[in-house]
């Protein structure tokens, strides 16, 4: 299956869009499925860095360990999670316009199921996150747009 990819224009600079967005501490806040993230490495936060996020699927909260593939300020960055049955696989971009004083963030999330995750895969995982995700981006907008994040 191809991946699940939504585009949104944030009045708010490339930088700020990239700060917000890559800061783990922030996911809880407009990721509906998120309910917690955490840094599991010390140091500074880039390619290599580690992730653990858990999220409520139905009535169940799954953690799952992400890690950085990719870590370009302000442009992209990528996620990819290293265990669990179903691992996420995120590449986000953010384009500057109106002269940088606007952005538009592009993500794209995909998925690989192991084990009972490939069941759950098509049969709950991908349509709930083709639900989210475009709601994650209007509470995200609405975030940085209004609370000066």
């Amino acid at each position: 299956m191809s991946a699940i990819r939504e585009v949104i224009v944030v009045d708010r600079s490339p930088e700020d869009v990239y700060q917000y967005v890559t800061d783990p501490s922030h996911l809880p806040e407009w990721q509906l499925s998120a309910v917690s993230a955490e840094r599991l490495d010390e140091g500074p936060y880039g390619t290599g860095s580690r992730v653990r996020v858990t999220r409520r699927l139905g009535t169940r909260e799954v953690p799952m360990t992400v890690q950085v593939t990719e870590f370009d300020p302000p442009h992209s960055w990528g996620l990819h999670g290293i265990d669990g049955p179903i691992r996420p696989r995120v590449h986000g971009e953010i384009e500057p316009i109106d002269e940088g004083r606007r952005s538009r963030l592009t993500l794209e999330l995909d998925f690989e199921g192991h084990g009972f995750g490939k069941v759950l895969l098509p049969l709950f995982v991908r349509p709930q996150a083709r639900k989210e995700l475009p709601r994650d981006e209007q509470i995200l907008k609405d975030k940085l747009e209004h609370t000066g994040e």
